[in-house]
């Protein structure tokens, strides 16, 4: 309860932080926030172009919308993860000049990786209209698909962030995970397509993201409830890993000052 009370004490603080990391993401840039429109959009039309000729990901009806409602989502999760990563370590002097709660620092990459979501669901409605699928009262679910999503960005961000004050390498070890990660989840292609993998359609199963992006593509692919036994399962999940990522985040926090 002490962490909430602190982290509502400063309040305006992580609203300061977060308008900071949206405008300095797009610092010198010329159309500014439009890429958050721009990158998922550029990265969708290379993939419709190509991966329909590597797995023949065409047969997959609407394939532009699938893939859509599979990359945005996806790019959420990974700015959220690489920004907290770095995110202690990038604001080193801050944290030796001033006292703030520093999980503030992790907290707000992922808002704002959240705030650029919500602006980027915006080209997810516009191919469901385009492509014909349309949009359906679904919709409404969309904000706890995402709540769930933070919680488990924020679990380990938590972790990586902290760690990455003391093990550096971490930063350039986690976006090959990532990279790693993308293909283990149902993005591009789908879970039927690997249905007789045995052992690693399982493990593409039981993936989180699996479900997660899954959820989405109910709601704006094929207008139905999304599977709630599956989101409390991952909801579990994300509840334990950040509670486990903070324990570890205050256990190093103690020595980010040295270390920096």
């Amino acid at each position: 309860m002490d962490v909430f009370k602190r982290l509502y004490q400063y309040r305006e603080f992580i609203k300061t932080n977060v308008k900071k990391d949206i405008r300095g993401k797009y610092k010198g840039s010329y159309l500014g926030v439009l890429w958050s429109f721009l990158n998922p959009l550029l990265q969708v039309v290379v993939y419709w172009i190509v991966f329909p000729y590597l797995l023949r990901g065409a047969s997959i009806p609407n394939y532009l919308l699938y893939l859509v409602t599979g990359i945005v989502p996806w790019n959420y999760f990974i700015t959220s993860v690489t920004g907290s990563t770095v995110a202690i370590k990038g604001n080193g002097p801050l944290l030796k000049k001033v006292y703030f709660p520093r999980e503030i620092l992790i907290i707000s990459q992922i808002l704002s990786g959240l705030v650029n979501f919500f602006i980027s669901c915006l080209i997810v409605l516009l191919f469901a209209i385009i492509t014909g699928a349309g949009i359906s009262w679904h919709i409404v679910f969309v904000p706890l698909v995402a709540l769930i999503q933070s919680l488990l960005s924020l679990g380990i961000g938590f972790i990586c962030g902290s760690i990455n004050v003391y093990i550096q390498d971490l930063e350039n070890i986690v976006p090959f995970i990532l990279n790693m990660a993308f293909y283990g989840t149902p993005i591009l292609y789908s879970l039927e397509q690997f249905s007789s993998a045995g052992i690693l359609a399982k493990l593409v199963s039981m993936n989180p993201l699996t479900t997660i992006i899954y959820s989405y593509r109910d709601i704006f692919l094929y207008h139905q409830v999304p599977n709630f036994t599956n989101l409390s399962l991952v909801f579990l999940l994300a509840f334990v890993l950040c509670i486990i990522g903070l324990l570890v985040f205050k256990k190093l926090e103690k020595g980010f000052a040295e270390q920096l």
